[in-house]
């Protein structure tokens, strides 16, 4: 009795996981969804999630349905699993821990009962060495039962390969700046991949780079910041640097056979080694050797060393971000907006004319401004492929929105018109032009005076430092485009193009003139969406701009001071006056005047942000 008492009395404890077979696949199927690039890896992993925390041994897939993130059809999923498990194990197989003979796949490692082998192992005791042979077996059955899942490595010439590669040879670099955008990581690891990181291959929509999420999910690769910025974990600074080991292993090995190989030439072919050759041989051989190696004046054994030398350098500029002159063509980039949708007046008249006028341009989608011009890489298509190659793209700082007087009316009455000035500031493009079309006497039937439209035009030209072009019809804003396509086409015809990352202001090579130093058109087009995710300081740049005589440089001029609405909050908080309160702002300087913003403005932010109530 006592001994059952103590029985009862034991507290077992309990394994770190009650349900490792349901981790197992749980796990499972969130890898292979991550390797297609699926979001229902995002699924599997908050069931996961949900599993960990989940105290109790599970005895089906039913009962998981209590957990949150367990819906009908995870829960089917297990109990097919289960019956599979059951059949290939029997049916007392147990589920809430793993023996050594059992794998988590369901399938056993040997078909030997324990207690037969541990008694067959026991006929011969006088024969040590079928004893020797027998319990050899047993142990390597119960290592290959026991065997742990081998660590993730990505395989060769794929995407994940590639960027890990790619990271830790960055990470490497003296100076180097510890992360990779998404533009610069995708180019420099194309080299190292079979499978392109922008295309997908045909019949599929996934590419290379839909293996980072993988890499991700391993906490190989860490994302942060938004554009995103990537860098490896300490895990993955690991595994990368296996991978680069087997990298230079590889190389050494083709270099040694390469080496072999040429000395089974030189060893097959002694006579061609100089033990033959007297004085006379050694002239005859210089002046040959000096005539074979004189380039002649015309035919292709001049010009072919300078064409595959071009090549090469080209590749690797390219490989460097860099297009070099020749290389590449400037088109002008025209808003699909501009040419269908909205108010469709003489919009399809703006490209008739340009196409009258010969100038090179494609119409896609800008995230802001009207028409920009980008340098395009030249590369020529491969015979042997269906779709075209990938090609580089810079856009070049100027940009322009175009205006008519009755949509430049609109946008004014509506707020779009500081917001449009407001993003195009932050683009990233140093030179915003504003193409403003006055149609006459059009202005007169507009909502706004005429006199308004043409102060708000002089306040964009001189307040906010845009460059204004005034034209009266679509004809000469066709006329102006063109014009100006000539002109940067001249001016980037000997020009060498680097390409800059738009969080890093001339992060280009020392010397090379700011024009030359390039965003990438997709970083540019990406970081410029109206929709994406803002950061504090955006939406409370965005809210100061609500207010009425609030521009974007008077904005600007009080993030300087207090980046967020809880920095000025705590500031109005430290004032030891009503009276100090509304003079907060006062006499921040804005513009290149310095101008201060005065007390009227800054009562009007105190009121808005610390009145209670609403607004009399």
């Amino acid at each position: 009795m006592s001994s059952e008492l103590v029985r009862l009395g034991r507290k077992r404890a309990l394994p770190s996981c009650p349900n490792p077979l349901f981790l197992e696949w749980l796990t499972e199927l969130r890898d292979q969804a991550a390797e297609k690039g699926l979001k229902t890896q995002y699924v599997y992993q908050k069931a996961l999630s949900s599993l960990k925390k989940y105290p109790l041994p599970l005895n089906n897939g039913k009962e998981a349905k209590i957990l949150q993130n367990f819906g009908d059809g995870i829960c089917k999923i297990l109990d097919d699993r289960l019956e599979k498990y059951y059949r290939v194990n029997g049916p007392d197989a147990p589920i809430h821990s793993l023996p050594s003979g059992v794998q988590a796949s369901g399938h056993c490692s040997t078909n030997l009962d324990p207690s037969k082998a541990s008694s067959n192992t026991q006929e011969l005791p006088g024969t040590s060495g079928g004893d020797h042979k027998k319990t050899q077996k047993g142990e390597v059955r119960r290592e290959k039962g026991a065997r742990k899942k081998r660590g993730y490595v990505p395989q060769k010439r794929s995407g994940g390969h590639a960027v890990l590669l790619t990271l830790y040879r960055h990470s490497q670099v003296p100076d180097s700046k510890g992360f990779m955008f998404k533009n610069e990581l995708q180019t420099e690891s194309q080299p190292l991949c079979d499978k392109s990181f922008t295309v997908p291959d045909l019949g599929s929509k996934y590419t290379a780079w839909a293996s980072v999420g993988t890499l991700i999910q391993r906490d190989l690769v860490l994302k942060t910041h938004n554009p995103a910025r990537y860098s490896l974990t300490e895990l993955g600074l690991v595994v990368a640097e296996q991978l680069e080991s087997g990298e230079r292993e590889e190389k050494n090995d083709q270099k040694v056979e390469e080496e072999k190989r040429e000395g089974g030439e030189a060893v097959e072919c002694p006579d061609t080694v100089d033990l033959t050759l007297d004085d006379d041989d050694h002239d005859d051989e210089g002046v040959s050797g000096r005539l074979a190696k004189r380039p002649s004046p015309v035919g292709p054994t001049e010009e072919s060393p300078t064409e595959e030398s071009q090549a090469v350098e080209h590749g690797e500029a390219a490989a460097r971000g860099i297009l070099l002159p020749g290389c590449y063509e400037i088109i002008l980039c025209v808003d699909f907006i501009e040419t269908t949708g909205g108010n469709t007046a003489g919009k399809p008249d703006l490209v008739t004319e340009l196409q009258k006028n010969g100038v090179t341009f494609d119409i896609r989608k800008l995230n802001v401004g009207d028409f920009l011009w980008v340098a395009r890489e030249q590369v020529a298509p491969d015979p042997g492929q269906l779709r075209p190659p990938t090609v580089r793209e810079l856009v070049l700082d100027y940009i322009i929105e175009r205006k008519r007087m009755d949509d430049l009316c609109g946008s004014i009455i509506d707020g779009r018109f500081r917001e449009q000035k407001f993003r195009l500031k932050r683009c990233g493009l140093h030179k915003p032009i504003y193409l403003v079309e006055e149609h006459g006497s059009a202005a007169a039937h507009l909502s706004l005076p005429e006199s308004t439209l043409q102060q708000a035009i002089a306040n964009t030209q001189v307040v906010d430092g845009f460059f204004v072009k005034r034209v009266q019809d679509v004809k000469e804003s066709a006329a102006y485009l063109t014009i100006m396509t000539r002109y940067l086409q001249k001016l980037y015809t000997n020009r060498t193009l680097h390409c800059r990352s738009r969080e890093l202001e001339g992060d280009g090579p020392r010397g090379a003139q700011v024009s030359c130093s390039l965003m990438s058109f997709t970083e540019f087009n990406h970081g410029a969406v109206k929709s994406k995710c803002q950061t504090v300081r955006e939406v409370f740049a965005r809210q100061l701009m609500q207010i009425s005589g609030l521009s974007g440089d008077k904005a600007a001029a009080i993030l300087e001071h207090y980046n967020t609405v809880n920095s000025l909050v705590r500031a109005y908080g430290q004032c030891a006056s009503e009276a100090q309160k509304e003079k907060l702002l006062s006499s921040i300087r804005y513009g290149k005047l310095k101008r201060n913003l005065g007390p009227a403005l800054s009562r009007t932010v105190y009121q808005l942000y610390c009145t209670k109530g609403p607004l009399s």
